[in-house]
């Protein structure tokens, strides 16, 4: 799983550049996780989930409450969470998760952007096969916690044997089906959860030269700039850094 945490952290760093875009996003993420279960994170597992993503990207407390006012109003934009599929140059797959009032506008840009790379937008649930889509939580250090012995006890939770360990802390990955209450665990065990959401990692993977990878990197990135698109996914085969 260790490739899966390199796939992770390499998004991040590219998807999260410009901080007015991240605070954009969240916010689309947090009115979405309000409409559906309401504005108390503590009867909303998918807000408090977003409420830390908002946490690790720095994004203000005024910021996050302001938001989930606004999402209460009568005047807030409806926004739905739209998948798009695809292909892009040199056979690579692409995975575009949106939140977007307007799909009309949303999927025309989204083909565009592929269309000038030479892709192609495919039909949902093309990629099935290429993206596992896995619930993921990166938890803090806590003394006394054997990792091995939480894996042991998280498994009948829906959570996977491996995991990630860095600076940062663990990352653990499971069932998407079983967000909530992998999340529930953690919580109440007293666990400092740093980060809760989900992600798609790719099965297959291609792999590139650094010509082939720049291009699809500016592709990636021109999809990012798109004020409806909250994440991007590939199946390039990371740069994993030895060192």
């Amino acid at each position: 799983m260790g490739r899966a945490f390199e796939y992770r952290k390499a998004s991040k760093l590219k998807r999260w550049g410009n901080m007015a875009r991240v605070f954009t996003r969240v916010g689309k993420q947090i009115a979405i996780a309000v409409k559906a279960g309401g504005p108390d994170p503590e009867n909303n597992p998918h807000l408090r989930a977003v409420i830390a993503t908002a946490k690790r990207e720095n994004m203000p407390k005024d910021n996050v409450e302001r938001a989930i006012k606004n999402a209460m109003g009568k005047d807030t934009k409806d926004y739905k969470e739209m998948n798009y599929e695809g292909y892009g140059p040199f056979g690579v797959a692409v995975f575009v998760e949106t939140a977007t009032d307007n799909t009309t506008r949303t999927v025309a840009n989204v083909r565009s952007i592929l269309n000038k790379f030479g892709g192609s937008l495919g039909t949902s649930g093309s990629l099935d096969f290429i993206f596992s889509w896995k619930s993921m939580f990166t938890i803090a250090p806590k003394e006394g916690v054997e990792m091995d012995d939480l894996i042991l006890e998280l498994i009948d939770y829906g959570v996977e044997e491996e995991y990630d360990e860095d600076e940062d802390g663990v990352t653990l990955y499971g069932d998407p089906k079983s967000f909530a209450q992998i999340q529930k665990y953690l919580e109440e065990n007293g666990f400092e959860v740093t980060a809760a959401e989900f992600t798609r990692i790719p099965n297959d993977e291609k792999e590139l030269n650094d010509e082939q990878r720049a291009t699809i990197d500016k592709m990636v990135e021109r999809l990012e700039d798109d004020e409806d698109v909250q994440n991007v996914y590939t199946n390039m085969k990371p740069v994993i850094d030895e060192a």
